[in-house]
């Protein structure tokens, strides 16, 4: 119920305008400027005990307490390394990052690729600190996006060193400390520095920008990818390149010409030359290492450039830091795997016309026994993944094209999964497919396609593959439509949260596709004059002299009569169990069972029983979490998949098995709520005002 109310809190905050860049969320609610005005007036330097100074910040494996890596590290403060450190100097450039002992340099080329747009890079790494006198408080903040919202970390200033020199990034000079910083509130966001080993560039593109990040694969590029390259700089783009390795060895294996296998580069350029009367298409690349440069052809003191004319070889030759190089685009192609773009706006980049696209965003989880399917390997629970309508009204604006269709792209992340790194965890191996709304379920939102939908219908459109990737992204060509996207783990059961965007050329919508929630209770209409003598007799000697039965009387009675049913396993029921049927068949507030009560309980019981039977097709005397689904909707209720998943986690044992005593506990729940909501929605309206002392006595039965 906690963690139901800070997603009600959270929601509200985002309904209010906060995740957005202008008014980003407080990580762990941390407030960067009234926490700096208090290490201000107090003349102390601020200390982040979320993010301490001390091994676990560092890592938990390669990284860890144990480490030879981490042997030495001691924590200190620029002020401590320099005598005039400083935040930025001199604007942001490339050669302020400097690869440290810490594989992420996919993130060091995306951070790089931020110093080619300032307005970018404001948006990241805010422009109100420095180290200057009667402003320096040892504390600083940066933003990111994180799966559609952008939240502002606060850090302190203590950096991780080595014989008095940063461990990690660093800038050329030494003296200039943002993208240490930066670096520090990106680990503190992901759980520690190890967690940051290893990733895509599209990753860090994304959090920097909440753009969208699509890649190429160099061996199938495009005809008009050099273009495509050329606009997505024009446009500010964020671009990323890299060499595949084939075995671990080749990790950062540096070739002859000295371009370093599995390490990410930053595309800064594409230029055509006239060169010796033909037109040569060159790319400008950057290695974050700093030093590393290709020696092929069009490298900087290669002969190529003495056959271009001189001021257009000076305009860019002279724009080159140390680090980066040109190389003929036939060279890049042939000697690096992969090309990663990320749009900022985002653009249309497989047309050549310039617009914006249409992005919606939908967040979802999957859990246990409730909405983690599995892919379509697995029929029996693919179904209950979570499934969202997505409706293409428009067709693209290509006159040139003789296809009509709407061009969209699809990104499923997982949230979160480098945080869970230190429990030995890492990315799910995750996917989509996407099914076409047959005519006669088009316009409708309140159904949950069922298991028979999926048997019968094939895929109109799924991702390329099922892969352990944090975001999996696909562009799809779809005529006018609805559409169901269904995103799942590759297996059933697997436990995560994760977000869809989708980006649309023309305007699209989008919803979950849910059951509406109702229930359709059948009502034993017995008086006692109708009740049978044998079951009245049966009942006087159950009841004893007060002729009414107790919980505890009903908790031993219900034991025995359970225990013969050789088909159901059951310890028996529990005491709960047996308030809460009292509790909703009391009718005359004695806290007991008369006989006209006992008799509707037994005609419920033994309807139970036999929905019970019928969904145990396996026949091993229990319910699994996914057949739960199936057995309520028989018992005439209908819940949408958020409802679904708290009742498997009240009602459903450690393996994901429900006892018969747990299955009528929860049938007898879900009645008493739904008459308690009908009794006091007087008007049907769907809406209930609540006291505090209506909500808590509610609550607590």
């Amino acid at each position: 119920m906690i963690g139901l109310a800070a997603k009600v809190a959270h929601d509200r905050a985002i309904a209010n305008g906060y995740g957005t860049n202008e008014m980003a969320l407080k990580y762990l609610n941390q407030d960067y400027e009234a926490l700096r005005d208090e290490c201000l007036q107090a003349g102390t330097l601020f200390k982040d005990v979320s993010f301490p100074a001390i091994h676990s910040s560092l890592g938990f494996n390669e990284l860890g307490p144990n480490s030879s890596k981490t042997q030495g590290v001691v924590w200190k403060r620029p002020t401590d390394l320099c005598s005039n450190p400083e935040f930025i100097s001199g604007g942001a450039t490339r050669t302020d990052i400097c690869q440290g002992a810490l594989g992420d340099c996919w993130l060091l080329a995306a951070i790089a690729s931020l110093t080619l747009n300032e307005q970018v890079l404001s948006r990241v790494v805010p422009k109100d600190q420095s180290f200057q006198k009667n402003y320096y408080a040892g504390i600083f903040h940066f933003q990111f996006w994180q799966y559609g919202e952008w939240v502002d970390v606060v850090i302190d200033d203590r950096l991780p060193t080595k014989n008095g020199e940063l461990v990690f990034v660093h800038s050329a000079e030494g003296t200039e400390f943002w993208s240490a910083l930066l670096e520090k509130a990106y680990a503190k966001l992901n759980g520690s520095y190890e967690a940051l080993s290893g990733g895509a560039t599209t990753e860090g593109f994304e959090d920097f920008t909440g753009g969208l990040a699509e890649w190429y694969e160099l061996n199938k590029a495009p005809a008009n990818l050099f273009k495509i390259i050329q606009k997505a700089l024009k446009t500010g783009s964020l671009l990323g390149c890299s060499i595949d390795i084939t075995s671990a060895a080749e990790t950062e294996a540096i070739t002859f010409q000295k371009l370093v296998k599995g390490h990410a580069y930053s595309v800064t350029a594409a230029e055509e030359v006239n060169y010796r009367g033909r037109p040569e298409r060159l790319i400008r690349i950057r290695n974050p290492w700093g030093e590393v440069e290709w020696t092929g052809a069009w490298s900087d003191n290669s002969s190529e450039w003495n056959s271009v004319d001189p001021s257009e070889r000076d305009r860019l030759i002279k724009r080159c830091d140390d680090g980066e190089f040109w190389m003929s685009y036939t060279d890049f192609l042939r000697h690096y795997s992969r090309l990663e773009i990320c749009n900022l706006t985002p653009d249309t980049l497989a047309s050549d016309k310039y617009k914006k696209w249409s992005l919606v965003k939908m967040d979802g989880t999957w859990r246990q026994g409730s909405t983690a399917g599995g892919c379509r390997n697995f029929p029996d629970t693919f179904w209950m993944n979570p499934q969202y309508m997505i409706k293409l009204d428009e067709a693209d604006d290509d006159p040139d094209d003789g296809e009509d269709g709407c061009t969209f792209i699809v990104g499923l992340i997982q949230k979160n999964r480098r945080k869970t790194r230190k429990m030995g965890q890492d990315m799910h191996t995750i996917g989509f497919a996407i099914y076409e709304v047959p005519p006669e379920m088009q316009g409708q939102t309140n159904v949950h396609l069922s298991r028979n939908f999926f048997l019968k219908n094939k895929a109109k459109e799924r991702s390329d593959t099922y892969i352990n990737l944090r975001e999996v992204l696909n562009r799809f060509r779809l005529p006018p439509g609805e559409y169901i996207l269904v995103p799942s783990t590759f297996e059933p059961n697997k436990v995560g949260d994760f977000c869809v965007r989708v980006f649309s050329e023309k305007n699209a919508s989008s919803q979950v596709v849910d059951d509406e929630i109702e229930a359709n209770i059948e009502e034993p209409d017995l008086s006692e004059d109708h009740i049978d003598p044998n079951f009245r007799r049966l009942f006087l000697k159950l009841a004893g002299e007060d002729k009414e039965i107790s919980a505890y009387e009903l908790c031993n009675i219900l034991k025995k009569v359970i225990s013969k049913q050789v088909d159901i396993k059951s310890d028996g029921f529990t005491l709960e169990t047996c308030k809460t049927i009292v509790d909703l068949l009391d009718s005359d507030g004695s806290g007991k069972l008369g006989l006209k009560e006992f008799n509707i309980l037994w005609s419920k019981l033994q309807n139970y029983q036999t929905i019970y039977r019928s969904i145990d097709v396996d026949r091993s005397g229990t319910m699994n979490a996914c057949e739960m689904r199936k057995a309520l909707e028989t018992a005439g209720f209908k819940l949408n998949s958020q409802l679904h998943q708290l009742l498997v986690a009240r009602f459903a044992d450690d393996d994901l098995s429900i006892d018969f005593d747990n299955f009528v506990r929860c049938l007898i729940r879900l009645e008493i709520m739904f008459k308690l909501f009908k009794k006091m929605d007087v008007d049907n309206s769907g809406v209930v005002p609540l006291t505090i002392d209506t909500w808590m006595s509610y609550t607590v039965l």
